[in-house]
């Protein structure tokens, strides 16, 4: 496992207006394990974020998007409180610089980007990381990968109001071109897996989008997370020896039943195998057996399905949907859940006949029109903006 803390992003000032960019991500494998010292295994996929940033001669801080009309525009002594809008994300930003002493200059910042709202791709982590790179690059300051990562995480937690784990600013950040980032949450260790090893390299990742759009802002997201928390906490106390939820076995969550609601029961059952499954998939990936990782793939479904209870029917009916289309490996539901995506391994040979049966199965059932997208893996934003920038951000060790 390699430490991020042995890269930086280092950026210097350059006049004039910069551009920088963050991709989206999928999440292979690991889902709801992230803000319990679990495991994730994430790509970043090619959607982008576009960050446009320019010195301010009127002294205020000022944030615009070409996707929403409404901007903001502030004092640089301004603490005013979220409104509810998409700036919310990128003020996060800097209210977390600002409260570790970061003295940032007056600037106008405009975002704007393809990446699929509400989607369960990281649009939010997206806006984050880009805007965190652009603002270290307007205050010529350097920072780690995993501070990078945890800012724009708390950025969503205090200030937008998202109980997110770690994972989706992590991957957007540090993520890898051909390769699975292998997480690991609890100490942010990492592996790279290559995703075209063997039988790998003739399958391709297609993302489904549902079209119904989920907020983990919202009460379900929190309610499974508080339901997970209380199970840890009784686990923790009857174990003293674990770390975390990411340490639990299934036996030891066994003997803590008559201690745990019925659904916080369902919730750590579900974070305990999906840890194992995520171990599972990494080594099929190492031996490059797609029939093998596909497989873990649709059980993880089942398992966020049945105890984690966070996918809906449409859903349900894309992977199903899927497993049962020649070529298809495996699918399962990706991010947050309550909507958003399915992730599914495709033999490259068949991802057209797949897609097109897909999208007229999903007409059928529910009448309405299905996105698809066929993905590579991607490099996160410390190696796109250090190849796009190489005199201004440079990777150091």
């Amino acid at each position: 496992m390699t430490s991020s803390s042995d890269e930086q992003i280092s950026i210097q000032a350059r006049s004039g207006s910069h551009q920088f960019v963050a991709p989206a991500r999928v999440n292979l494998i690991g889902e709801h394990t992230d803000y319990t010292g679990g495991l994730v295994m994430p790509m970043a996929i090619p959607f982008t974020t576009v960050a446009q940033l320019r010195s301010a001669t009127d002294g205020r801080y000022s944030f615009s998007s070409g996707l929403f009309s409404a901007g903001r525009s502030m004092a640089t002594d301004d603490r005013s409180p979220r409104v509810g809008d998409w700036s919310d994300y990128p003020i996060g930003v800097l209210r977390e610089f600002q409260q570790r002493g970061l003295q940032i200059p007056p600037f106008a910042l405009h975002l704007t980007g393809n990446v699929p709202l509400g989607a369960g791709l990281s649009s939010s982590a997206s806006v984050e990381v880009v805007t965190a790179i652009a603002l270290l690059s307007h205050a010529q300051a350097t920072l780690p990968i995993e501070v990078i990562a945890k800012l724009c995480q708390s950025a969503e937690n205090n200030y937008v109001g998202s109980p997110c784990g770690i994972m989706d600013q992590f991957a957007v950040t540090a993520a890898k071109r051909d390769h699975a980032l292998l997480l690991n949450t609890r100490d942010l260790t990492f592996e790279l897996l290559p995703m075209n090893n063997n039988s790998l390299s003739n399958c391709r990742i297609v993302v489904a989008n549902s079209g119904v759009r989920h907020s983990i802002a919202g009460g379900d997201y929190g309610l499974r997370r508080r339901e997970v928390e209380v199970g840890q906490t009784k686990l923790l106390q009857r174990f003293p020896e674990l770390r975390d939820l990411g340490d639990g076995t299934l036996e030891q969550l066994s003997a803590c039943a008559d201690e745990l609601s019925p659904e916080s029961m369902r919730r750590c059952r579900h974070i305990i195998s999906e840890n194992q499954r995520v171990r599972n998939a990494r080594q099929a990936m190492l031996d490059g057996d797609p029939a093998r990782l596909g497989s873990i793939m649709t059980a993880a479904h089942a398992s966020e399905r049945d105890d984690f209870e966070c996918s809906i029917d449409e859903i349900d009916f894309l992977v199903d949907a899927a497993v049962s289309l020649r070529g298809c490996y495996g699918a399962r539901l990706t991010g947050g859940g309550f909507g958003g995506c399915t992730v599914n391994l495709v033999n490259a040979a068949d991802v057209d006949e797949f897609t097109s049966a897909m999208k007229s199965a999903y007409r059928s059932k529910f009448s309405l029109e299905l996105e698809t997208y066929v993905c590579e893996a991607v490099d996160g934003a410390l190696a796109r903006n250090a190849a796009q920038h190489t005199n201004s951000i440079r990777e150091t060790n």
